[in-house]
């Protein structure tokens, strides 16, 4: 079996043109023809569920590779991309084909986010990684540093409302003053969705004949297969998943991180249900606190899941029912009046009807280019050598260390302090393994 040191120099020597493409004059080639060297090869981890639509979002290059641990969901994508190359363990599709595709996308559970991420940075490839960008504390700073390291390989983190209308508008109109100086920002989510707050099955079950459990497993600890772990219910469980704020907040929180430049907060304060040793409790409430931070003055964030809702604010116009959206959304609340957006940061609404109609009749200009969605920022940005919004360095791996130390916080049942400035714990006791995992033999960072 080749070593892993092998296998990265073999990668290295591989891809050490990945990013030279030799573009053909489309002059030469015709009106609306598009040069093959044009086109990035792209291959995809992950192509069930959210995956399948992650591939269908990067189709219009060349889908080089599929693959995932479940044969139902490779025939799935066979059968609208039959000319890709197939696997079931992206380590042998990186064995095999690193030199053969540019970039790549990786829509696999939380637990595998981290591993398959470092492995594509390390062997050249340009990143798209769904939300959150991995599952603790520590493998988020991981992906960071090495992405750093990597100013050439352009990365993106799945959390498409970055890359949307909405956030531009939520961040004009809070600039411009019309909700004044915001103090505080709470937040909404419908979920969890699936169980949580439950206890480790003890059931015996055959594993399905198209699933490969162990691959399935990849770098956590070695368990029986059961249906409360895989397909859909692994969110709920600590060593596989991040929970509601883990599926949500990376939506529902990033007009905040972005427009308030938030940063590292002070102190994450966690209110819950019970909890239980292997899975995210069945509700909570996490207050984040942000030190004053240049000319902006401190502020609050306030997140809650399992369909807990902020208080009904005063100038709000409906008096039936005041929360425009039960799946998710967000509240800003400022000292001239406050704003609610969706779950992505879309259809920002002023609270007092009033006002809201005099903003309609005149927006702010806008201020920050928009783009054409997730999945076309990153591949634009990957010919134009530029980073995306979400990219994993300065932004999405930022945001997404906000958003696990909640985690961190409702699991140990304990108030999160922080240096605001470098962001080193400063609450001790935590167990380490909850801030940067062991992995499993065969499986690393």
């Amino acid at each position: 079996m080749t070593s892993r040191r092998t296998f990265l120099a073999d990668v290295s020597k591989a891809t050490a043109g990945a990013y030279a493409f030799t573009i053909v004059p489309r002059h030469v080639l015709g009106r609306g023809y598009r040069a093959p060297s044009d086109t990035l090869n792209v291959a995809c981890i992950g192509v069930g569920g959210m995956g399948f639509n992650d591939v269908r979002g990067v189709s219009y290059e060349n889908i080089y590779a599929l693959c995932d641990i479940d044969s139902n969901n490779l025939d799935r994508a066979r059968r609208n991309w039959p000319n890709a190359k197939l696997y079931a363990d992206y380590r042998e599709l990186f064995a095999k084909e690193a030199g053969n595709f540019d970039a790549v996308t990786i829509s696999t559970p939380d637990h595998s986010h981290a591993a398959a991420t470092m492995l594509a940075l390390k062997a050249g490839k340009h990143v798209y990684t769904q939300k959150p960008l991995a599952r603790t504390v520590g493998e988020v700073r991981a992906i960071k540093a090495e992405a750093a390291r990597r100013p050439k390989q352009m990365t993106q983190m799945g959390n498409q409302g970055h890359a949307g209308e909405g956030i531009r508008q939520i961040r004009e109109i809070v600039e411009s003053g019309a909700i004044g100086t915001v103090s505080r920002v709470e937040f909404w989510t419908n979920r969890p969705i699936w169980p949580q707050g439950i206890t480790r099955p003890s059931e015996m079950h055959n594993v399905p004949p198209t699933f490969d459990w162990d691959l399935w497993l990849g770098p956590a600890a070695t368990r029986p297969w059961h249906p409360a772990y895989a397909h859909f219910n692994w969110r709920g469980w600590w060593d596989f998943g991040t929970g509601a704020m883990g599926d949500m907040a990376c939506h529902i929180m990033d007009a905040a991180y972005w427009v308030l430049d938030l940063k590292y907060p002070t102190q994450v304060i966690p209110e819950s249900t019970a909890l239980f040793p292997e899975t995210a409790p069945k509700m909570s409430r996490i207050t984040y606190e942000f030190a004053a931070r240049g000319r902006r003055p401190a502020v609050s964030l306030v997140w809650r899941d399992g369909s807990q809702f902020p208080a009904r604010p005063e100038e709000y116009g409906d008096l039936r029912n005041w929360v425009p959206d039960p799946e998710g959304g967000q509240l800003w609340i400022g000292d001239k009046g406050c704003l609610i957006a969706g779950t992505y940061g879309a259809n920002p609404q002023l609270c007092d009807p009033v006002k809201q109609e005099a903003l309609a009749k005149a927006m702010p200009p806008i201020k920050y280019p928009r783009t054409e969605g997730v999945f076309k920022e990153w591949t634009s940005g990957i010919r134009a050598g530029t980073q995306p919004g979400s990219n994993f360095s300065g932004y999405s791996g930022p945001l997404t260390e906000m958003i696990v130390l909640g985690n961190l916080a409702v699991r140990s049942g304990r108030t999160i302090r922080l240096n605001p400035e470098t962001g080193a714990l400063l609450t001790t006791g935590i167990p380490s393994e909850w801030v940067m995992p062991t992995y499993r033999s065969g499986w690393s960072l």
